[in-house]
């Protein structure tokens, strides 16, 4: 396992500015080293897709994702075959007349002619070693595939009739996400270890802050984390996740503010907020008076 310790796990992701606390890194760690998927439920943009991609990156792995939708089938995950392709080889042999029908079909349903999916993908062996699965929102699929997911990570084997079973030689890290759109079936979640990604507090999001936008003044990553967190705790259809506390900071940045004013947030409350009922209440006063109490909150 590239992570001996825990600390190792937040020093290896602090390479990639993922800045992860402890609990996090304790599952993560534990991920590893017993080869078991790890589940991250919480609300959008606290991070829970960005930290795959951290992972891949400071293991040196390769990242594959499947992004779930609604619909999402296991065929759809794991393969299909290029029927183009296909036809072109049936309209040749049909050409030249030569080819017996049942030595065609047997040509035809090979690995020359399959597509590989993500999670058939994530079975095969890869550069570097395992790669890392990320199966994102799966609260967005149906309990279909959940119960196929279930038995793929079972097993980490996938069958395809043509060609028969292929397993993992090495199991791939899976981290499946949700942002608890619906409540996804205990069955899944206990083959997973569990963890709840919580927005960071204040000084946790400010090294956040300051990892992913390094121009950003102190005192300007301060006032932006307090307003944020201050907006959290409001009335909103949607808060504002750290994804969005980020994106703010590299708009304000590239109009070279150095510190917030109601003018300044209400000309760009559409890189923070994304409903128009949200930004709508931030109108007139409001922002000042959110900005009065955030700032008036910051720790000394």
């Amino acid at each position: 396992m590239a992570f001996g310790t825990i600390d190792a796990v937040q020093e290896g992701l602090a390479t990639t500015d993922y800045v992860c606390g402890r609990a996090l890194a304790t599952v993560v760690f534990l991920g590893l080293k017993l080869g078991r998927p790890i589940f991250l439920e919480g609300e959008a943009g606290t991070g829970k897709t960005e930290i795959s991609k951290a992972l891949a990156a400071s293991l040196g792995r390769r990242l594959i994702r499947l992004q779930c939708y609604e619909g999402l089938d296991a065929a759809s995950a794991v393969y299909e075959w290029n029927f183009a392709e296909q036809m072109i080889a049936i309209r040749t042999a049909e050409a030249t007349g030569g080819t017996d029908r049942n030595a065609l079909r047997s040509e035809l349903f090979t690995e020359e002619y399959l597509i590989e999916r993500p999670l058939l993908q994530a079975m095969r062996t890869q550069p570097g070693g395992a790669p890392v699965l990320l199966i994102d929102e799966i609260d967005r699929t149906d309990a279909p595939f959940e119960a196929f997911l279930l038995e793929a990570l079972s097993d980490f084997a996938v069958t395809i009739p043509e060609l028969g079973t292929i397993s993992a030689p090495e199991p791939p890290i899976v981290i499946l996400t949700s942002n608890r759109t619906r409540e996804v079936h205990d069955a899944l979640k206990r083959r997973c270890l569990y963890h709840w990604v919580d927005y960071p507090d204040f000084g946790r999001e400010v090294e956040i802050l300051t990892a992913r936008a390094p121009n950003a003044s102190l005192s300007l990553a301060r006032e932006v984390v307090a307003f944020v967190q201050k907006l959290r705790g409001e009335d909103m259809f949607k808060a504002p996740g750290v994804a969005e506390t980020i994106d703010w900071a590299k708009c304000l940045l590239a109009l070279d503010v150095v510190q917030l004013s109601p003018e300044v947030i209400a000309d760009t409350l559409g890189a923070l907020l994304k409903y128009q009922d949200d930004i709508a209440k931030l109108q007139g006063s409001e922002a000042k008076r959110i900005l009065d109490e955030a700032r008036a909150a910051i720790p000394a």
